[in-house]
């Protein structure tokens, strides 16, 4: 069998995207994460069909991956207001990859004080990390 991403003209995989991004970026651990709650924005960036079923860390702002661009830019129409404040801004996904790439993102975009949560939103509840309905 062939690599299909190849035959397609990919001339780098996502695993190499995680990997350069998770060089460039801040990312805490569950522990360190779960300490940082009421004193940091939590931005999850899954799909709504993944906060309906599993939940999400209490007080986090959607603003799912597919989005994120406009959400943080102020121009657009979609903009969400926390990316413009101060405050420290935690990202996280359900493992942990498309949120690095988030952070990565605003990063590139201008943000500074942002950090992915090591494991996504798993490990937030495997740590027993506290969650509201979505």
């Amino acid at each position: 069998m062939t690599n299909r991403s190849h035959d397609m003209g990919v001339t780098k995989g996502y695993e190499e995207l995680l990997t350069e991004a998770i060089a460039e970026i801040t990312t805490y651990s569950v522990e360190q994460a779960i300490d940082r709650l009421g004193d940091a924005v939590f931005v999850d960036v899954r799909d709504a069909p993944e906060l309906d079923a599993n939940g999400r860390i209490p007080g986090a702002i959607h603003a799912s991956r597919g989005m994120l661009e406009f959400h943080i830019d102020p121009e657009s129409p979609y903009h969400i207001e926390e990316f413009a404040s101060d405050e420290e801004l935690l990202f996280y996904c359900a493992v942990g990859g498309r949120s690095a790439l988030a952070v990565q993102t605003a990063q590139e975009m201008g943000l500074s004080g942002v950090a992915n949560v090591a494991g996504g939103f798993e490990a937030w509840t495997e740590a027993d990390g506290p969650v509201a309905d979505a």
